[in-house]
């Protein structure tokens, strides 16, 4: 008991002696964050708006003549014609010239719209001449007689002034005449009757000579263009001149004449094999399939300056009236209501000067230049001879035109002879006046 309350006394006592003892200071640091306001000096570039003198070269578009055409349709015709014709014009005259192709209706039917609406974009046009008529009817195209009479160091052959003129005045310039000329393979020189004469051929002996070859080779070689609606209309037609027969003639006395010559190559097997998938006779020409035809100028001339020692250039055979052929022109004319009237005025002018007339002439297969003083130009390469033969022909055979514009359709008036060679020469059948009276029917039917 005594111990327990010494040790509660000494207890006390502690208790006491830290009651009054004194706390021992600490030193706490703590940082501030004080704000002050400093004062930032900073560049700032600036730019100075300064006039500087600037010279900038705009390029005024040139002038564009718009030039619609139905001739140069083959493309390696249209490449020679805008590489070698159009772009010395351009680049001279700084202007450009858009030339386009279309078929003679396309032309026709265009002009209609233009002039209809008063929006004529077509500045020339360069029409077949059995289309003219129509061009003139509808006068869709300026007179350029004060133009041509203008002219001193050129004249257009007065063969084709019947279509490019009318009532005294001049609306289409002439260009890219052709006629139908001989055309063989050498190969076939061999079978050529006695005592013929190949520059004064008659239709006879160009029937017997299809004969001979066929009855040697086992197979014909003579060439038309058997696919319907091509040149088969101007073969015969041509043969049918030649005979006093007019054109389109199917069923005269003297058409019978000239169906007869056909006959005799049909019944002979003369023609090439292929010859109803035939659209054109210069690719059977040159791959010598065929040795044999008569046709147009300008693909003859393409057959024979591709290689003038393996092919023998011809007039067309003659018979008693002469030699026949169908003949035709192009023309140029300037649209009413042109935008550009004087510059394809200038046009015109460089087209149809005599040494250009030629250069077109010769780049595109030999077609016949109108203008006389371009037969000054020629010289004596094979294409020259081409030029020169049908030149002989036009000026001294029996030719017509093609008359499109008295039929509703001339395509359809080509279907009427294509279908008498089909029908009765392929196939080797008498040609009678019944199938002929049928045939001229058939072209009666689709006159106007």
């Amino acid at each position: 008991m005594k111990k327990l309350s010494l040790i509660m006394i000494i207890v006390f006592a502690i208790g006491l002696l830290s009651a009054c003892s004194t706390p021992e200071t600490v030193e706490v640091i703590k940082t501030v964050e004080v704000e002050k306001e400093v004062e930032v000096i900073k560049t700032v570039e600036v730019e100075v708006e300064k006039e500087v003198e600037v010279k900038v070269e705009v390029e005024v578009p040139s002038k564009t003549l718009v030039f619609s055409s139905r001739l140069f349709s083959p493309p390696r015709e249209q490449e020679y014609f805008i590489n070698e014709i159009i772009k010395p014009f351009e680049e001279e005259h700084g202007v450009t010239v858009n030339f386009q192709i279309l078929d003679d209706d396309t032309l026709l039917e265009r002009a209609e719209i233009q002039q209809s609406t008063g929006h004529v974009m077509t500045d020339i046009v360069c029409a077949h001449n059995g289309k003219m008529p129509d061009w003139l009817d509808a006068g869709y195209v300026e007179d350029l007689t004060d133009i041509v009479a203008s002219w001193d160091d050129r004249h257009f052959s007065p063969a084709f002034e019947n279509d490019t003129n009318r009532d005294g005045a001049q609306y289409f310039l002439p260009v890219g005449a052709d006629v139908y000329l001989l055309l063989a393979n050498n190969n076939a020189l061999p079978y050529v009757p006695e005592d013929t004469d190949l520059d004064a051929i008659t239709w006879e002996q160009y029937a017997q000579w299809a004969v001979n070859i066929a009855e040697g080779e086992g197979e014909g070689k003579v060439c038309i263009t058997g696919i319907p609606m091509k040149s088969w209309v101007y073969m015969f037609g041509g043969s049918a001149l030649s005979y006093g027969a007019g054109f389109p003639d199917a069923g005269s006395a003297e058409a019978a004449q000239a169906w007869g010559i056909w006959e005799t190559i049909g019944k002979a097997g003369g023609f090439v094999p292929s010859v109803l998938n035939i659209d054109s006779c210069v690719d059977p020409m040159m791959r010598e399939e065929a040795w044999l035809t008569v046709f147009h100028n300008a693909r003859a001339g393409q057959v024979y300056d591709s290689n003038p020692t393996q092919y023998t250039l011809a007039p067309a055979p003659m018979g008693p009236s002469g030699i026949g052929s169908i003949a035709g022109v192009s023309g140029y004319a300037i649209m009413k209501g042109s935008a550009n009237y004087d510059l394809a005025v200038e046009f015109l002018e460089y087209l149809t000067r005599p040494d250009i007339q030629v250069k077109i002439a010769k780049g595109t297969g030999g077609f016949i230049p109108p203008v006389l003083e371009a037969q000054e130009y020629l010289g004596n390469e094979a294409i020259d001879e081409v030029i020169n033969k049908a030149i002989l022909v036009l000026e001294n055979g029996v030719v017509s035109g093609v008359p499109g514009y008295l039929y509703q359709d001339w395509g359809s008036v080509k279907q009427c002879f294509d279908d008498v060679f089909a029908d009765t020469i392929f196939a080797g059948m008498d040609v009678t006046q019944e199938r002929l009276d049928e045939a001229q029917a058939c072209v009666d039917g689709l006159l106007k």
